[in-house]
């Protein structure tokens, strides 16, 4: 069977795992099976291009392979011209703190990054838990310049240059490239990004690694593309949705935007029973369902699937039908890659004020 007919189905991204100095042994519960590990694990992987599908017609091939043999009623109009991969989503679990790093913007990225693909990262976290105390650290206080920052550095003093950010279960956090930052111990993270894994680490605690040396610092490069002035509130408002510009209609009307950006768009469901089934409509594009928590089944015109918390699953863009039936109360992360201007003109036309969409839809 050619890949033009085949018809479009869900299917299941097998995670990869990935070892960090700051990670945690045990990634329980969205991980049981991951516990007492001999090394620690930072991230699990869920649309990285060499995870391996597990179902469907693509099953066996890595996401990376099958994405660029997909027809365009899979991927979505939007890319039917040959194109990478636009998303990384991953899970973080952070034991200790992570490096304070800061991520480049497109246009330094295509100028300086062009072996490592050229394109910069804004992301974006949902807690998916907290602990009591835990913290992320985003964006400079006031007052802080390239030379006190320099200085900080030399005095080991860079943290007190932040604002320091509480994390509580459920909060969600946009960070465009530029943003210094750094994640605290005591959470889980749920992360959807821009398909980059470029990171100028600025401070590492004088940590070594396995082999007893310091990882590489890349303070030239991170001084370069930091922003020095943003006045943005990192932390984003949620905003209720019954009926999202990702063209799911929930019975629960448990659903609630909470990221939007040109790069990607983040929504969060939380069902308790059969879902409505729904149609593509307007420009429709392929979407990313991350499921936190539940079981239950997945249903569309040809078959049918099991979910379960931990599983990313990739949505095309022409699935005829679709139905989310849990048999315990389940949330899911939704990502995709929007229309954002018509997403906020959506929006707005269904009553949300200016104000409220510029904490939530960000350019």
């Amino acid at each position: 069977m050619s890949a033009s007919s085949l018809k479009p189905e869900p299917f299941r991204i097998e995670p990869i795992f990935s070892p960090r100095i700051w990670g945690s042994r045990s990634l329980a519960p969205l991980f049981p099976e991951k516990t007492n590990l001999a090394e620690p694990l930072g991230e699990a992987w869920l649309t990285g291009v060499d995870c391996k599908i597990t179902s469907g017609p693509f099953a066996g091939k890595t996401l990376g392979t099958a994405w660029h043999k997909m027809p365009v009623e899979w991927r979505g109009s939007r890319f039917a011209k040959p194109c990478d991969l636009p998303l990384l989503v991953k899970f973080i679990f952070p034991k200790d703190k992570l490096s304070i790093q800061v991520h480049p913007d497109d246009a330094f990225a295509s100028q300086h990054e062009k072996a490592a693909g050229g394109r910069g990262k804004t992301e974006m976290w949902y807690a998916v838990s907290a602990e009591p105390g835990a913290q992320v650290l985003i964006g400079l206080k006031p007052g802080v310049d390239k030379q006190k920052f320099i200085a900080a550095l030399e005095a080991h003093t860079i943290e007190e240059l932040f604002v320091a950010h509480p994390v509580r279960t459920g909060d969600t956090f946009f960070l465009p490239a530029g943003t210094p930052h750094t994640i605290g111990p005591g959470m889980i993270l749920c992360e959807v990004q821009q398909y980059s894994d470029l990171t100028y680490r600025v401070y590492d605690y004088g940590r070594v690694d396995a082999d007893g040396k310091p990882r590489d610092l890349h303070i030239d490069k991170a001084i370069r593309v930091m922003d020095f002035q943003s006045k943005q509130n990192f932390m984003t408002k949620r905003l209720p949705l019954e009926r999202e510009g990702m063209d799911l209609a929930m019975d629960d009307g448990g659903g609630s935007l909470l990221a939007a950006c040109k790069y990607f768009t983040a929504a969060k469901w939380d069902i308790s029973r059969a879902q409505k089934r729904f149609s593509a409509e307007g420009d429709p594009t392929f979407s990313l369902f991350v499921f936190l928590s539940g079981v239950g089944q997945l249903v569309w015109k040809e078959g049918s699937s099991t979910y379960a918390a931990g599983e990313c699953w990739f949505l095309p863009a022409e699935l005829e039908e679709f139905s989310a039936v849990p048999s315990r109360p389940t949330s899911i992360v939704e990502a995709c890659v929007p229309d954002v201007r018509l997403l906020r003109k959506e929006l707005k036309h269904e009553g949300f004020a200016d104000d409220s969409l510029s904490q939530t839809i960000f350019p």
